[in-house]
């Protein structure tokens, strides 16, 4: 008999590909952290290849890793599909889903593989937008669901919590301009009330160097050295760096990262994404 390649291996490699760390997946998977790795090193003894490389951080992809990850993902993806289909239990139809720029780059490539591994017929369309703008169209029904982020003390059930931090451009020194220059969202958003708030509080001076919804153009400012943001600690970008406390910057709140739904009573279909993300999230 030839070999094969399990299923149920596949999938948890896939997963500890996507989150980098074995304590990682093994939550998400469901399993403690010696079967997965027990799992792995079954794995590369059915391949007589070294996939993973363990390090102080958590794990890498070795070049067969990578090579193995791109079938892993095909193979898993179609048999899926063919499960769904064959055995009718699979959703169909479409999602609108709204999601702020810093979380959309972080946390939306994980939380869309996921769910589409186990709903391959459903499509998921994103807009995203700040929190404010996501709450108008969640009023309007303009998007079946949110993920919004909340002032700490307003925040109700609360999937995860995140740290505001001001960051800037390594090997600048933006934080001690005067008056401190600032790249921030709009008015109303919640990284530009906390940053103003924090810096009245100690009565810093400061302006407003630049305002937009995009993160693009937020980061964009802030690696030219011309200005210091506020970002959630998981959004900062690996080029920047948190400015550290010793350069005098007052402490920034954290936020709640929430769900909000169009209606009172989603469909199964909404439902199950929202499920999906409240059990994912937490662990990316």
């Amino acid at each position: 008999m030839g070999l094969s390649l399990d299923i149920d291996l596949l999938r948890s490699f896939v997963m500890v590909a996507q989150t980098r760390a074995l304590s990682r997946a093994a939550a998400h998977i469901g399993r403690t952290q010696s079967a997965l790795s027990m799992q792995m090193q079954r794995l590369e003894q059915v391949l007589d290849q070294p996939l993973l490389q363990r390090t102080g951080r958590g794990v890498l992809l070795t070049p067969q890793g990578e090579r193995l990850l791109v079938h892993a993902q095909r193979i898993l993806r179609c048999h899926d599909e063919a499960l769904a289909d064959l055995t009718g239990k699979g959703l169909s139809g479409t999602i609108r889903f709204g999601c702020p720029d810093d979380y959309a780059a972080v946390f939306l490539p994980h939380l869309l593989r996921g769910f589409a591994r186990e709903h391959p017929q459903v499509l998921v369309e994103v807009i995203c937008a700040p929190t404010p703008r996501l709450l108008e169209q969640i009023e309007g029904h303009a998007v079946d669901l949110a993920l919004i982020s909340l002032a700490d003390a307003d925040a109700t059930d609360v999937i995860r919590r995140e740290p505001l931090v001001w960051v800037g451009c390594s090997g600048t020194d933006a934080a001690a301009f005067e008056p401190l220059p600032l790249a921030l969202s709009h008015l109303d958003t919640l990284d530009h009330v906390a940053a103003r708030q924090s810096l009245d509080s100690v009565g810093r001076a400061y302006r407003v160097a630049y305002a937009s919804s995009s993160l693009a153009g937020l980061t964009a400012l802030v690696r030219s050295g011309q200005a210091i943001a506020v970002l959630t600690q998981t959004a900062v970008p690996a080029d920047l760096q948190i400015v550290p406390a010793s350069a005098g910057l007052p402490p920034l709140p954290a936020v709640g990262i929430s769900l909000r739904f169009d209606r009172e009573q989603p469909s199964s279909l909404v439902a199950a994404f929202a499920l999906h993300i409240r059990q994912q999230l937490p662990a990316l």
